[in-house]
């Protein structure tokens, strides 16, 4: 079958479209005849962390597809089935941290970006039918990311204030849908006009131009509840500063640098709360999809590519100008 294969170079060098080995489904195993697959950062930064000595690598954690053939011991999908595929794997129920051996499709095995993959039968979940191809092979990782951090981790309700900063990727158009259906009151704010004026369209209460604009005069002033923050070292003092007494920070992300400096007094004379977060669980995935099904919550997508075009999908994402969610054709 043809892939996008990471192998014997570091980086996007490493990146080839070419012809590998297809796997069959072992017991408890289903092999998924992919439709679409979603491009997620993450994608980026695997391809730094696989080392050229490794084995080969089909890139990719999100797809969906159609059941093409099931290993023994399948009971709950048969052939035939339209499903989309969860990509975390061995995290079952919800816990304060993903349990040991908690790994994610597209590194160490192998992933999406292909004509088929294999994957536990836990890992694929019937795909809601309000969803197309396009909307259901990109939703998965963002989803459940933007999901775990505001509900599980933040605990976000109608009532609050939530700030994301950098509105543009897949997780941050998740987490302004999703806190926008529960009826929270939400600001954005972007590098990007077009950024902003998008975010405003798809319900943002406030969308504040990082070029242009203080974080802090553009609120009058205002505190949020909670902060969902996954720039990194770029935003988070800025971030920390737009939040009330007492008031909550969920970190999942740090693209524009890991370490940050902060002022420790401030930091606790404000109460402030400081959480991680990662992924979910296989129960906060079903929770998931309950939520978005229920308030009819589509991806927004940026672009769709042939999968031979993996090259101006990595670089579009690679330059941050994207809105929304990046995937690939497949069949």
């Amino acid at each position: 079958m043809r892939a996008v294969v990471h192998e014997g170079k570091t980086g996007f060098d490493g990146l080839n479209f070419c012809a590998i080995e297809e796997q069959q489904p072992k017991t408890g195993e289903v092999t998924v005849k992919l439709k679409t697959a979603g491009l997620n950062h993450r994608d980026l930064f695997v391809l730094n962390r696989h080392n050229p000595t490794d084995p080969p690598l089909i890139i990719g954690s999100d797809g969906a597809g159609i059941i093409e053939a099931v290993g023994e011991g399948v009971l709950n999908v048969q052939v035939g089935d339209e499903v989309i595929i969860n990509p975390g794997l061995g995290w079952k129920e919800k816990s304060d941290a993903p349990p040991a051996g908690f790994e994610i499709l597209g590194l160490p095995f192998h992933g999406t970006f292909a004509e088929k993959v294999v994957v536990p039968v836990d890992n694929v979940v019937h795909k809601p039918s309000y969803l197309t191809w396009e909307e259901a092979g990109v939703l998965s990782l963002a989803a459940l990311t933007a999901y775990r951090a505001l509900f599980t981790r933040a605990r976000v309700d109608g009532d609050m204030k939530v700030l994301i900063p950098g509105i543009g990727s897949g997780v941050a158009t998740f987490l302004l849908q999703f806190a926008k259906a529960v009826g929270a009151t939400v600001y954005v704010t972007s590098r990007s006009m077009d950024k902003c004026q998008k975010a405003l369209e798809l319900g943002a209460d406030k969308a504040i131009n990082s070029n242009e604009e203080d974080w802090g005069k553009a609120l009058g002033g205002e505190k949020v509840d909670v902060i969902i923050e996954s720039v990194g070292a770029a935003t988070f003092n800025k971030s920390l500063d737009q939040l009330r007494p007492g008031g909550t920070i969920v970190t999942f992300g740090a693209s524009a640098g890991d370490e940050v400096q902060i002022n420790l007094r401030n930091f606790f004379y404000g109460q402030f709360n400081l959480l991680g977060t990662t992924m979910g669980s296989a129960e906060e995935y079903k929770e998931m999809l309950n939520f978005i099904e229920t308030h009819k919550i589509k991806p927004i997508i940026d672009r769709m590519y042939p999968l031979d075009q993996f090259e101006q999908a990595f670089k579009r994402m690679d330059q941050a100008v994207q809105l929304g969610k990046i995937g690939f054709l497949i069949d």
